[in-house]
């Protein structure tokens, strides 16, 4: 059976989105049909817009999706109709990395995610009956409805039963990424100091895993005092204006060097500053996107010597499943309060939803789709 949708359809830099009438495919044996509520809008889908990844145009993106399931394919067990879910990437569950629980690094990342269709190359969503891009994180959530897969959804525990999907729509990417790259990639130690470069939504949901993890001192570095200020209340214990003396406000109250460094910039010379000021075992940690020829210079005495760690990071580390389920505990119990970043709009604003994002008047903006 095939499905009808509105859908926001990004046709580049230069254009804005389009609400345009859409028809889903039917259902596989691994998929889910899913009613969108609510989805946040994240930078990732923005480097697409502007043509920094490589996926084909014109397309529907969104890829932090929270809905109800409509309907389930034969194979399907991760949900059934009527479960209120969240949406994240996709993974083809076979290969090594999949194997041991890191989908983030899935060998066959792009054609579950990225490639337009899914990974055998059929379309999900067609308009005046040809095929439109989607699938987008194996979702493509800026429509009413989407097609998931027994891989990316996740049902929202009981515990959070009182909590809106329009608030925890943004737990299936950046949110996950901040507070993953903290909890599992590097895995913070309690005591030990930190500094978090860029305080969008990652970046504080960074701090505020750094704050769950008992790191202390806990740095937030941004060029935008308002965002500061939010990440000061959220549990940085001290932040530093990007434009000031960086490394020497770090080192006058980490001589020692940090410990952990996160950078959610993607500039090659906030990098390499955060790597010089890494203290002995030091970690440092990137989630930015950098352009496709962007590359990194350090010394090399230093990075032996010391027996420092640069790593890069996607999606957190995360397993989906029973991370997004921590962090969701985490924020029942008030500790994660990221509905603090949140902005909300309506689905046919999404161009002021984008240049919020754009403009940092919002760390976070959510779309809101369909009513819950």
């Amino acid at each position: 059976m095939t499905v009808s949708a509105k859908v926001a359809v990004c046709r580049g830099k230069d254009a804005p989105f389009t609400i345009e009438d859409a028809t889903l495919d039917a259902l596989r044996p691994d998929e889910l049909r899913v009613r969108i509520v609510a989805c946040g809008v994240c930078h990732t889908d923005l480097a697409v817009r502007d043509g920094q990844l490589p996926v084909p145009l014109p397309i529907v993106l969104g890829h932090e999706g929270a809905g109800i399931v409509e309907a389930v394919g034969s194979a399907v067990t991760a949900a059934k109709p009527g479960d209120r879910v969240l949406m994240s990437f996709n993974s083809c569950g076979d290969c090594p990395s999949c194997a041991v629980e890191a989908p983030t690094y899935c060998y066959n990342f792009f054609p579950h995610n990225w490639s337009g269709t899914r990974a055998d190359g059929s379309p999900t969503l067609f308009r005046d009956g040809a095929p439109l891009h989607a699938n987008f994180f194996g979702q493509s959530s800026f429509a009413t409805h989407a097609i998931a897969h027994q891989r990316n959804v996740v049902v929202v525990p009981e515990s959070a039963a009182a909590i809106p999907l329009e608030r925890l729509a943004p737990l299936g990417c950046g949110l996950m990424t901040g507070a993953g790259a903290v909890l599992r990639s590097m895995k913070v130690r309690a005591g030990m100091p930190v500094a978090v470069f860029g305080t969008g939504t990652v970046g504080i949901a960074a701090i505020m895993a750094a704050r769950i993890a008992g790191a202390n001192p806990i740095f937030a570095i941004d060029i935008n005092d308002d965002r500061l200020a939010l990440a000061r209340e959220l549990g940085a214990t001290h932040t530093v204006n990007a434009r000031d003396d960086v490394a020497a406000a770090i080192r006058a109250a980490c001589p020692a060097g940090l410990g952990y460094a996160l950078d959610t910039t993607g500039i090659a010379r906030v990098i390499e500053g955060a790597f010089d000021l890494l203290a002995p075992k030091g970690k440092l940690a990137m989630v930015g996107a950098s352009g496709p020829e962007a590359t990194l210079a350090f010394n090399e005495t230093a990075f032996m010597g010391q027996g420092r760690t640069v790593m890069g990071v996607l999606g957190g580390d995360s397993d989906i499943g029973p991370f997004l389920h921590e962090l969701i505990d985490l924020h029942v119990a008030g500790r994660f309060p990221f509905e603090r970043l949140i902005g909300y709009f309506d689905f046919d604003a999404i161009d002021a939803a984008v240049h919020a994002s754009e403009t940092g008047s919002v760390v976070k903006p959510v779309l809101r789709i369909t009513p819950e």
